[in-house]
């Protein structure tokens, strides 16, 4: 499948072998200055702007500060925290110093954080405040080229005193003195970096193994900033929320790659945990999230319909039916009969401009979503209310994007056709591979690694899928988690996964089956929507685990089950479940730090439990105790249901 043409959009940046994002963001700032604000933080409930001037200016002190501490070309950066101009400035300045960002995500336990560091060959260490302090100062023994810690918080830092720390602001301080010292100094390191420079190490999630480092290139970063505008062309005016991780690298592809091309405002977010109400008040234009974040956008309007009055829940079923009807014509590119827009219409003012403006999507024209699979069942209900949700497909080694959907190409099986000047082809082995000037360099320190993914320019992605009649590419699934059904028929467990998912009151869901004689599935509970179910029914509960092996529970989510079960082949239909006493946990190794399943791993974990769907007992008595070692469960005592999934799922 060839890449689509080069078309171009208004203000496209010319890519040059000597263009480098540090280059990029002097030119910006020259051209906007004062005018134009470039980025906003919410701080103590007040909206702060940082004008193009002023961001330059940011990234100048900090770089001056770190060369003067010590920083040379090609050295790591480490960063954690939370998404803020600091955080941005940060990274730029690494750059424009001619070093290396590599992100941590924040909640990172201390084996990560020591495995990235000294894996990394890090020698600095930026962090937010105390608590990511503490890691560098647990771990710094063991990595010994770590030679400095910087921190920005003060909070907590009154009585650190360690000779290995430095604030942000003493950085930017010294970045002062530095550039009075050498007044073109600055401008001398911008201009050196060159587009082949890599520019970040990104390490993968590691679903199946340790992380690996991927490089990539300042040349990597701008093209496929650029290719996407191609697609979907934003505007200097455009407002976005950056409040995912910086160590995803969907959030660096729209706050790095997109950001710095097109000048939009990125708008920074008080609290991760209050960021939805703050993408309320911006109202963003553009939107690029993971399928959990659309799916918990999807659970709370559906609980929500489920508490309002009689009225109000009749006019959403109804608005929906009319929403579901009018946009699968649009997936079908059938015209929409007149009578059919003008219901679409009054649906939209009675229902789905307030769906929108609640979850902050009144202004958006391209909503995106990556980095795993999404149900089709989200793409219909987004659709139907009128937001334009489109997948993305690609891998942080094309530095987050090879493949998405056309505004008016949309077919929810699918995640679309290339960008401009990316390939993708299907192997002998149903592998997905992909070429572009968006691939990767290589893993850090991982050469046999780097000759496995990386054969004459082409990407092996380890994924599974196929080209279909239009075009687009189909992604089947990891090749390693393809399992074949009792019926021999390969099967995506992935796919499943996300249907499920679309009830509120699942949250996960581990599907196995794999050469069996029938699937099954592990089920985590929606605590919040299941507690809510309960207490509106009388139901009394103490704890998730209490909860999750009520016998009503139990049929509540056989009931979405069945739902399911119904569109599926016999082979491929839930025959037995089991609602797990926790929902999985990054800290407990079950999801990476981007919520993938590490599949082999938990079904490791929870194998007695996964043997146990395969007999003939109604309930497992788990005979260890609960215990935690450093934040992780060791051990587990609790009696698990076995629910057999009635007419329409198969064994009984």
């Amino acid at each position: 499948m060839s890449a689509a043409g080069k078309e171009h959009y208004e203000g496209e940046i010319n890519i040059t072998d000597d263009l480098t994002l540090p280059k990029l963001l002097v030119q910006q700032a020259r051209k906007f200055g004062e005018a134009k604000v470039a980025m906003r933080e919410k701080e103590f409930g007040i909206w702060s702007p940082v004008t193009w001037k002023d961001y330059l200016e940011n990234v100048k002190e900090i770089t001056l500060g770190l060369i003067a501490l010590g920083l040379e070309p090609g050295d790591k950066v480490i960063m954690i925290g939370d998404n803020r101009p600091e955080a941005l400035w940060t990274e730029m300045a690494a750059m424009c110093g001619g070093g290396i960002g590599v992100w941590l995500f924040q909640d990172c336990l201390m084996d990560e954080v020591k495995y990235i560091v000294d894996h990394s060959d890090s020698k600095f260490y930026v962090a937010e405040g105390q608590e990511e302090v503490d890691k560098a100062l647990a771990i710094r023994d063991e990595c010994p080229k770590l030679k400095r810690i910087i921190w920005d918080d003060p909070k907590g830092m009154r009585h650190y005193d360690d000779p290995m720390l430095v604030s942000l602001e003493e950085v930017r301080k010294l970045g002062r003195e530095k550039d009075k010292q050498d007044p073109g100094l600055f401008d001398k390191l911008v201009e050196r970096g060159q587009g082949k420079d890599v520019c970040l190490l990104f390490y993968t999630s590691g679903t199946t193994s340790v992380p690996k480092g991927a490089l990539l290139t300042h040349y990597n970063m701008l093209t496929m900033g650029r290719n996407l505008m191609r697609v979907d062309p934003c505007t200097p005016s455009d407002d976005f929320v950056s409040y995912l991780p910086f160590a995803w690298i969907g959030e660096q592809m729209m706050s790095i790659s997109c950001g710095l091309q097109i000048g939009f405002t990125i708008n920074f977010p008080e609290e991760p945990e209050i960021a939805q109400q703050n993408v309320r008040e911006i109202g963003p234009h553009v939107m690029f999230a993971p399928p959990r974040l659309y799916e918990q956008m999807t659970r709370t309007i559906q609980v929500k319909q489920l508490d309002a009055t009689w009225l109000k829940r009749m006019i959403y079923s109804l608005a929906m039916k009319i929403g579901y009807a009018t946009a699968e014509m649009k997936f079908e590119k059938k015209a929409v009969p007149f009578y059919w827009n003008v219901l679409r219409a009054f649906a939209n003012w009675t229902c789905y401009k307030k769906i929108r403006d609640h979850l902050g999507l009144s202004h958006v024209r391209h909503a995106y979503t990556g980095g795993a699979a999404m149900g089709p069942d989200h793409f219909r209900f987004f659709h139907a209310i009128g937001v334009n949700l489109k997948q993305i497909y690609g891998q942080t080694e094309i530095a987050g994007i090879s493949v998405v959907h056309r505004d008016d190409d949309i077919k929810f099986d699918t995640v679309g056709t290339p960008i401009p000047e990316t390939q993708v082809r299907i192997t002998e082995t149903d592998e997905i591979i992909s070429t572009s000037p968006s691939v990767f360099v290589g893993y850090y320190k991982m050469p046999e690694e780097t000759e496995k993914t990386l054969k004459d320019g082409w990407l092996y992605s380890g994924d599974t899928g196929f080209i279909d009649e239009d075009g687009h590419l189909v992604v089947f699934d990891r090749s390693k988690d393809v399992m074949i059904l009792s019926d021999n028929r390969k099967f995506s467990p992935q796919f499943l996964e996300a249907r499920l998912k679309f009830s509120p009151y699942i949250r996960e869901a581990l599907i196995v089956g794999h050469q069996r004689p029938h699937v099954a599935s592990i089920i985590c509970i929606d605590y919040n929507s299941v507690g809510k179910w309960a207490e509106d029914n009388g139901i009394n509960y103490t704890s998730y685990p209490e909860l999750s092996q009520i016998p009503q529970v139990y049929n509540l989510v056989e009931k979405a089950i069945r739902e399911v079960n119904r569109t599926l082949p016999d082979s491929a239909k839930i025959n037995r479940f089991a609602n797990l006493y926790k929902e999985f946990d990054a800290d407990d190794d079950e999801l990476t730090r981007t919520r993938k399943i590490r599949r082999a791993f938990v079904e490791n974990r929870y194998k007695n439990i996964i043997d146990a769907l395969y007999s003939e007992m109604a309930v497992l008595h788990m005979e260890t105790n609960i215990t935690y070692e450093d934040g992780r469960v060791v051990e587990i005592k609790t009696d698990i249901r076995l629910q057999d999934v009635g007419e329409g799922g198969g064994k009984k």
